[in-house]
């Protein structure tokens, strides 16, 4: 467990805010690093790996046609699966990730790497796009790394 995980844990117990997450790209690991420390069921109300297009219909209510407008590694897909996984858990703060982590899958507008992280609260969704380089772990833990990075910026007053 690293510190940025610890930091999370900390943070989250004294904002007394309650977290939920929706993967793609991530497949789970930012859900096992918040739930790697103990008591974080204090804090963590649901996780969810939504690989597929249609699960990110069917369990989190993005909508079909965004999907095949903007395609699911989109600013609209994150943004979309991060109010839906909040609304869906009932929790303050809901984070998605979604993007093309390899070694294929990417095309020159989304090459391999591009990946879209979105946290949503009662104020609304920010949504950030990121190319990380590297192999289909490496892809995965820096989405897990900024993901967690992002969570902690939010957290802090």
């Amino acid at each position: 467990m690293s510190s940025l995980d610890q930091k999370i844990a900390a943070l989250l117990r004294g904002s007394g805010l309650t977290l939920s997450v929706a993967e793609s790209c991530s497949g789970g690991l930012i859900a096992k690093r918040i739930t790697d420390i103990p008591g974080s069921s204090g804090y963590f109300l649901f996780g969810a790996v939504t690989y597929a297009n249609s699960s990110k219909e069917r369990v989190l209510g993005v909508p079909l046609e965004l999907l095949e407008t903007h395609g699911a590694v989109s600013s609209e897909v994150a943004s979309a699966m991060a109010e839906g996984v909040r609304k869906l858990s009932g929790s303050d703060l809901g984070i998605a990730t979604t993007g093309i982590a390899g070694p294929d899958g990417g095309t020159p507008e989304k090459p391999v790497g591009t990946v879209f992280i979105a946290i949503a609260s009662a104020d609304g969704c920010s949504v950030f796009q990121h190319l990380f380089n590297g192999d289909r772990d490496a892809i995965r833990e820096a989405t897990s790394e900024a993901a967690l990075e992002l969570l902690s910026g939010t957290l802090l007053p």
